[in-house]
């Protein structure tokens, strides 16, 4: 593979990833709520998420998905309610005392579970998965191996979508130590619940395309 071929998938998936999302907002709402100490975790449920839901595509999960409107439907209502009941949570969240937040109590929550939410929130994407059906294969070379170029591909995408989940988590995390009102905490688990709750409803009223 050759690097014209290489960096305009790059940059592409650099400008899609950058686009807040909902995986973006669980992010972002993860470390307002509780800083950056679960910032690697949501990380790395981000990166296995994407590599899941690109790995199916190729196998042809995506493609079932745009041909089957049961199994489209299916798939988007399961992950429009994870949505809903991650912002119905967050909006529930009770406020802590910023300035004691980095000393909190171990297994306030659970590192797996973060890493589960972050994963579930990634993968339970139909949009996601009928992308990759169509925006990889643009990048692909006919000529050469596709399993390689595939692969490469894939841990691209996967490395810059975690990376750009990483910083998101880092200045939502440093954004958070200048909040210290109780009152300012409440509207920040608010906000970040009703846009999560949003983007559950909104994923559950897109159509698919015909």
């Amino acid at each position: 593979m050759t690097l014209a071929q290489w960096l305009p998938f790059a940059i592409a998936s650099a400008i899609l990833v950058a686009i807040p999302g909902p995986t973006v907002l669980l992010v972002v709402s993860y470390a307002l709520g509780h800083g950056r100490k679960y910032a690697l975790a949501t990380t790395l449920g981000v990166a296995l998420g994407d590599l899941t839901a690109m790995t199916a595509s190729m196998l042809g999960l995506g493609v079932l998905l745009a041909a089957s409107a049961e199994w489209f439907m299916l798939v988007k209502w399961v992950g429009a309610a994870y949505l809903v009941y991650l912002g119905l949570k967050l909006w529930r969240a009770p406020v802590v005392n910023a300035d004691a937040a980095d000393m909190t109590a171990p297994g306030e929550l659970r590192t797996s579970r973060i890493v589960a939410h972050a994963y579930a929130v990634t993968t339970l994407n139909p949009k996601s998965l009928i992308f990759f059906v169509a925006f990889v294969p643009q990048f692909i070379d006919p000529h050469q191996a596709s399993v390689s170029q595939i692969a490469i591909f894939e841990a691209t995408f996967v490395g810059i979508a975690a990376a750009n989940s990483f910083v998101y988590a880092l200045v939502a995390s440093g954004a958070r130590r200048a909040i210290r009102k109780p009152s300012v905490q409440r509207a920040v688990n608010r906000t970040g619940g009703a846009l999560l709750m949003g983007a559950g409803i909104f994923a559950a009223a897109w159509k698919r395309a015909t």
